[in-house]
Parts: C-alpha cells; sequence; structure tokens
C-alpha cells in the first residue's frame, strides 16, 4: 500500500516551491513584520494567479478541483517560507465553510471571487483569550442581526467578510457577516508575528445571514475546526522542516574549539531529537490529510486532533532549539530564528493550542470506548 502523494501533487509540490523560492524569500517576511502592513499583496495576488486559492474549489465556482490534498501541499510549502498570507484564514477556514454548508447562492457570490483573490474572508470564534470551544460563545443572533464582539481572529483587519459562529436562540450557529458595513467595527490587535495580523471585530447589530441548516452548527463547526486543523498542521510541519533544514546546516558551518558546533552531543542529540519531532508530526499530517480528503468524519476526529498535538510540539520545539543552537546571533533582530519563532508561537496557539487538542481527543476516545 502506497500512502505517498501521488506524481502529480508531487508535481504540484516542486511548482509550488519554485515559485516560492523565487517570490517568498524569508525576507519577504521580515519585510511584512517590519514594514506593519502584515501581508504581501503581491504574493497573495500570485498565489491567485496560479490557482492556489482555488485548489479544492470545484471548478463549476471557478476552482481548480484538485481536491484537499493539493490542498494541504500548498500549506505546507506556504509554511516553509513564512509566507505572510491570510491563506488559513481565508482559504482553509471561510472558504471551507462555504464549501461545506454554504447554499448554492451563497457559493455563487462568494467562491468565485475568494479563488481568484478578488475578496478574503476569515473566521471569528474566540471572544476571551484562550477560548476554544462552544461554551465561552456569548455572540447572538436576532432576527437576523448579530451582536458581539470577537478577539483574535486571524487577518480580521482586511477581510471582506467574515464566517462567525454564534448563538441563535441559545444554540450554535454559522453566519455569514460583512465587515464593510456601518455595524462592524475593527480594532488591529498588537500580534506576536506582526505578519499575521490579527483584530477585534466589534458587530453593532450587523445583519448576517446564517450558514447551513438544522438546529445547531455544532457537528458542522467540529468538522470545520477538524479540517482547518489539518491544514495548519502542514503549515507547521512545513515551518519545523526548514527552520531544522537551516538549523542544521548552521551546526555544520559554525566551528568552535577546532570542528564543527554539529559535532558536539549537546548539539547532535539534539537535532536527531528535533529530526524525530518532526518525522512524526509529518505522519501525522499526511495521515490528517488523507482522511480530510476522503471526508471520513471518523478518522478524521481522531487524525485532526494527532495532526495538531504532532505540529505544535515540533513547530514550537523545534524554533526554540533553532535559537539556541545559534547562539548569540539567534536572539539577534537580524537573524531568521525570531522569524520562525513568532509563527510558530501564533500558530501554536490559533484554534486552540495543543492541550486543549490533547483534551478534545481524550474525550473523544472516550466516547468511543462508551
Amino acid at each position: 500500500m502506497n500512502f505517498d502523494f501521488s506524481d502529480d501533487q508531487k508535481l504540484l509540490r516542486q511548482a509550488v516551491r519554485r515559485y516560492l523560492e523565487a517570490h517568498a524569500p524569508l525576507s519577504l517576511c521580515r519585510e511584512a513584520l517590519e514594514s506593519g502592513q502584515g501581508v504581501s499583496r503581491a504574493l497573495w495576488e500570485g498565489a491567485a494567479e496560479l490557482g492556489w486559492l482555488g485548489a479544492a474549489i470545484p471548478e463549476a465556482y471557478g476552482g481548480g478541483g484538485f481536491g484537499r490534498l493539493a490542498l494541504a501541499v500548498i500549506a505546507e510549502e506556504l509554511g516553509r517560507c513564512l509566507a505572510p498570507v491570510p491563506f488559513s484564514s481565508s482559504v482553509c477556514l471561510a472558504t471551507e465553510a462555504l464549501l461545506l454548508a454554504g447554499s448554492g447562492a451563497q457559493k455563487e457570490r462568494y467562491l468565485p471571487g475568494l479563488a481568484q483573490g478578488r475578496c478574503t474572508g476569515t473566521f471569528a470564534f474566540a471572544e476571551t483569550p484562550g477560548q476554544s470551544g462552544l461554551d465561552s460563545v456569548r455572540a447572538r443572533v436576532e432576527d437576523g442581526r448579530l451582536t458581539g464582539r470577537k478577539r483574535l481572529v486571524l487577518d480580521g483587519g482586511l477581510a471582506d467578510f467574515a464566517v462567525v459562529v454564534a448563538l441563535d436562540s441559545g444554540r450554535p450557529v454559522l453566519v455569514l457577516a460583512d465587515l464593510s458595513g456601518p455595524a462592524v467595527q475593527r480594532r488591529p490587535l498588537a500580534s506576536f508575528d506582526p505578519s499575521r495580523p490579527q483584530a477585534e471585530l466589534r458587530f453593532l447589530e450587523a445583519p448576517v445571514e446564517g450558514l447551513g441548516g438544522g438546529d445547531s452548527a455544532a457537528p458542522l463547526i467540529e468538522r470545520l475546526l477538524d479540517g482547518a486543523a489539518v491544514l495548519m498542521a502542514m503549515e507547521q510541519l512545513g515551518g519545523a522542516a526548514r527552520a531544522l533544514e537551516i538549523t542544521r546546516d548552521f551546526a555544520v558551518q559554525r566551528h568552535a574549539f577546532g570542528r564543527p558546533i554539529g559535532g558536539f552531543q549537546a548539539i547532535k542529540h539534539r537535532l536527531a531529537d528535533r529530526w524525530c519531532d518532526v518525522e512524526l508530526a509529518r505522519s501525522n499530517a499526511w495521515y490528517g490529510a488523507w482522511a480530510l480528503a476522503q471526508g471520513s468524519v471518523d478518522e478524521l476526529r481522531e487524525a485532526a486532533c494527532l495532526a495538531r498535538i504532532a505540529g505544535c510540539d515540533a513547530f514550537t520545539g523545534m524554533s526554540e532549539d533553532m535559537v539556541e543552537i545559534h547562539g548569540g546571533i539567534g536572539f539577534t533582530w537580524e537573524a531568521d530564528c525570531h522569524l520562525f519563532y513568532r509563527r510558530a508561537r501564533l500558530l501554536s496557539a490559533a484554534l486552540g493550542n495543543a492541550a486543549f487538542w490533547k483534551r478534545r481527543l481524550a474525550d473523544r476516545m472516550a466516547r468511543d470506548a462508551a
């Protein structure tokens, strides 16, 4: 049995990597961080022209119809270069929500623009720091109008619309909110990684429309978060693998006491441990990508948790060791180590941290066993 990507997907990976090596060096992430712009418009437009934004969108709605495995490949490569683009918020969350639950009219209205990069979306869930579950949602919908506040919304300051988690008559729902109206207030937040800006959104009886049907959107929200967790784990895998490569090369080139520092046990054993972490994250992320592509909800419930936990551990741990192994220069602004550390910390907090996904996995396994 072959668990590898197909030849077409490998060719896609090569094409994406070549383009990003030419148009998205680490200096682009640094430029976005230092300029305060947060997003590279040129890279986002290039991604749209190459069809990356519509990889999972059916051709009927202007996408490429390549499927979610292609989306996972693109996410990993964007993670490698720390791309300053709203890919996870617009493509992995807002677009996926529309694909999962949007009506025919909603798909016709939003998906072509999302695929072509003419509009961007985001996902608004958390209302308090550290929130990861539905039990803390307080935003409410009454008579088609949304009132409440959402915090830590990735790319919320530049998105055209948001998929918002709220309560309607006490039950969780998903609604679409136009962020350009007067009933929506946006406030930029100081982000640990300014190349992925965050914002606070206030809704003052903003007009919204429902997304999805049924009495409760809780299962839909769970499915959306699971899928996004897998794609974000692919992004974390890309960042961790790139950080390991850069650190390994530095350990080979940097000499101390007449020999490469990579020859000392304290360094080579630590790098070996991090290589194991990255490979563990790779196997779990690929398993999650397979489950997502297969549409297997039961497989995805477990795979998403495993991918998210391993991705957080690998990227956060590798970014910390990257700084330490680079020594004195690793703590400076001029080195690229802090770029990886910032992105690792931001991604590990998005969608709930590793501890949240461990509890989620334990709860799901307990329910399955019962």
